[in-house]
């Protein structure tokens, strides 16, 4: 028999609302918490669905594969066009402390924690998703960001300074490790945001790709 093509109708007359939203947003916020604490390998459709309420199938009808439901509950927590102002406010020399304190104020989000976990997580485990944490997050948010400073070696930099900050990620929020877990967020700014602006700001020395070059 031919297939309509429609979508079932979910908690609603009309199909895709608002029943439609509900359930694809209760899909994801399983998806986000189940990614979050056990990472891509450990977490299953299964136990998605049976969290979200849903049939399994409903999963695969709106998302796809679980690689294709990781990418849309691990999208980027945050707009980069928010970095970009912040970088283009900002004197090169004076961008590390600002910088650590919008991605420690990313974590302290529930939401955005659980899609920050949901990536470290997973990056670890599953090569897929280290390949999207990558482009995402480094390639595509610190990378744009570096380049707004205006600074050479740009990728060198982004790699530097994306490491870092997912380094003080991983051990904060996910190992926990005393004191470094309850330090206040201003402290770390202050401690921190002095690397990592070096990072953007400092000659790069003779391992740079331009210095290979010359």
């Amino acid at each position: 028999m031919a297939r309509t093509g429609r979508r079932p109708n979910i908690g609603s007359s009309n199909g895709d609302s608002p029943g439609h939203a509900s359930t694809r947003d209760s899909i994801l916020a399983a998806a986000r918490a189940a990614f979050a604490e056990r990472g891509f390998d450990g977490a299953s459709m299964r136990e998605i669905a049976a969290a979200a309420g849903v049939d399994q199938a409903l999963i695969h009808h709106y998302f796809g594969s679980k690689q294709q439901l990781f990418v849309a509950a691990m999208e980027l927590p945050f707009d980069p066009d928010t970095v970009r102002r912040m970088v283009i406010a900002s004197p090169r020399d004076e961008l590390g402390p600002p910088i650590v304190r919008f991605f420690l104020g990313l974590w302290e989000e529930p939401v955005r924690r659980q899609v920050l976990l949901g990536m470290l997580r997973s990056a670890m485990t599953d090569p897929r998703a280290a390949e999207m944490v990558r482009r995402f997050v480094i390639e595509g948010a610190v990378l744009s960001l570096v380049q707004e400073a205006g600074v050479t070696d740009s990728a060198m930099r982004a790699t530097l300074v994306g490491s870092h900050l997912m380094g003080l990620g991983f051990v904060r929020y996910i190992l926990c490790a005393e004191p470094l877990a309850s330090a206040p967020i201003e402290s770390l700014v202050q401690l921190v945001g002095p690397i990592i602006g070096r990072y953007l700001t400092d000659p790069l020395q003779a391992g740079s790709a331009e210095a290979r070059s010359s």
